[in-house]
């Protein structure tokens, strides 16, 4: 059979769980190469950077398993595509260095920009949440750290589970954050925190809420924090017949609300809410020496035709010192086959789909980079799961045939993908960033993963994380 040369475009989840299932699924194939490329210098991408600190994912011990196989290699700090820099001590690598070197190319780089909020445009006083989580997970093009010792108040505009990540990161005590893999300059900034309420505002309501139970739950059992009753007609259950019945996922949050925190109203100095039934409308910057904005908020119900949500006609105003938006992820915009209307890139289960609507040949997308921002680490998985087989299946049907070029005007000016590739190069600008020590490998991430092991130790954690300056060092 010809062979099966593999260039992943991303490090995180899906890349791993594609590329491991590839090796499990042939493991008597020496025809099979796959390399992961990453614009981060380490691997594992969402679970490191994305994941707050204080929920590790077990799944990493998979994808270090995965990397024993000498047939795939992952080079770090290289960023793949011809867009702006987003990582200024990565390699840029073309992607018509790809092309060239590989038989077949998976694009696994997730929806990496944060959806902003038309009347809320960033600002002093509002930030997206992926700041907040790119600073807390110290991300290589992560921001300054926040004033958290000049807020007391801030709101978060949407109510799925990085919303709460944050709430919590923000209302948990030091000293039980200090156990996880939350980097000392992190538990330094939050421990000057003056910040004693947090507002999760969502514009539906609890049975529409896209919170998971865990998350919820995590929230409802804070030690330090209690949450703000809501009013009984929200979590009481309709009687009416003409409702449709509540699923299982919406009756264990109707329970776990009425419930209430675990720590009663007024015995906490830290109180939280869930706003429901609110969109934002707009912000005032604060007037003269006052350091709280004005938010303004649409008062909404749900349109029982549609599920969405429709404004009442009143509007309501929050004083707050910053205002957060949550409201999801999607894709670079001037990446190849990106889709401006589905906000990542076009594929058909798993298979990039060219502007007039082609199959490109051996070109796949795995992943959120496919299917968007949504669902957990095991949709991930078992999507990736799928377009491993497609690839695999795609192969076998293919092998030794002549590939028909596609002409595309997105990939015109690409060189055709190599079909007789050698197994074992690598593209020429990677081989001499190898040699410079400006690339990491899996072999470079074991060495830096336990240093920071072990300095976590030394402080009573589960690790101390590196910048990349540190990393370069142990790896010189």
């Amino acid at each position: 059979m010809s062979a099966l040369k593999l260039a992943v475009i991303g490090g995180g989840p899906s890349a791993f769980y594609v590329a491991s299932r590839i090796l499990k699924l042939q493991p008597e194939a020496q025809n099979i190469r796959i390399h992961l490329f990453d614009r981060l210098w380490a691997p594992h991408g969402l679970v490191r950077y994305g994941v707050a600190p204080d929920h590790p994912e077990n799944c990493t011990h998979k994808f270090a398993q995965a990397a024993e196989d000498t047939r795939l290699r992952f080079f770090g700090n290289v960023d793949v595509g011809d867009t702006a820099r987003t990582v200024p001590h990565a390699l840029q690598l073309p992607l018509g260095s790809i092309f060239k070197n590989y038989s077949h190319v998976l694009f696994a780089t997730g929806c990496t920009l944060p959806t902003l909020h038309d009347a809320l445009p960033p600002s002093a006083y509002c930030i997206p949440a992926l700041s907040l989580v790119h600073w807390y997970t110290q991300h290589p093009s992560g921001p300054p750290p926040p004033a958290l010792d000049k807020l007391s108040h801030v709101s978060l505009i949407g109510n799925g589970n990085v919303s709460l990540d944050v709430a919590r990161m923000l209302l948990t005590n030091v000293d039980v954050l200090a156990k996880y893999d939350v980097p000392e300059p992190v538990l330094d900034v939050l421990s000057r925190s003056t910040i004693k309420h947090v507002s999760i505002i969502g514009r539906r309501g609890p049975l529409e809420a896209a919170f998971t139970m865990k998350e919820l739950r995590e929230m409802i059992n804070l030690p330090e924090a209690s949450m703000v009753p809501l009013n009984s007609s929200l979590i009481t259950p309709s009687a009416s017949a003409s409702d449709p019945p509540l699923t299982r996922q919406q009756t264990r949050v109707l329970r776990l609300l009425q419930q209430g925190s675990k720590c009663a109203p007024g015995s906490t100095s830290k109180t939280w809410s869930l706003d429901f039934f609110r969109a934002p409308i707009g912000i005032t910057p604060p007037p003269g020496s006052s350091s709280s904005a004005q938010l303004s908020l649409a008062h909404t119900s749900v349109d029982p035709k549609t599920s969405r949500a429709v404004p009442t006609g009143e509007v309501s105003t929050l004083s707050t010192d910053l205002v957060v938006t949550s409201l999801g992820f999607h894709g670079e915009p001037t990446v190849r086959f990106y889709d401006p209307g589905l906000r990542h890139l076009r594929a058909i289960e798993g298979r990039i789909v060219t502007s007039d609507g082609h199959i490109l040949k051996n070109v796949y997308a795995s992943g959120w980079a496919a299917t968007g921002a949504k669902g957990v680490l095991a949709t991930t998985m078992m999507n990736a799961y799928g377009v491993a087989d497609a690839i695999l299946s795609d192969w076998k049907a293919t092998s030794g045939k002549e590939q028909d070029a596609v002409a595309d005007p997105q990939v015109h000016d690409l060189p055709p993908l190599n079909a007789n590739p050698v197994l074992d190069d690598v593209p020429e600008e990677v081989q001499k960033a190898l040699e410079q020590k400006t690339v990491t490998q899996y072999d470079d991430w074991r060495k830096i993963d336990q240093e920071e092991v072990r300095r976590g130790e030394v402080l009573g954690k589960e690790r101390e994380r590196m910048g990349w300056a540190e990393a370069r060092h142990l790896i010189s």
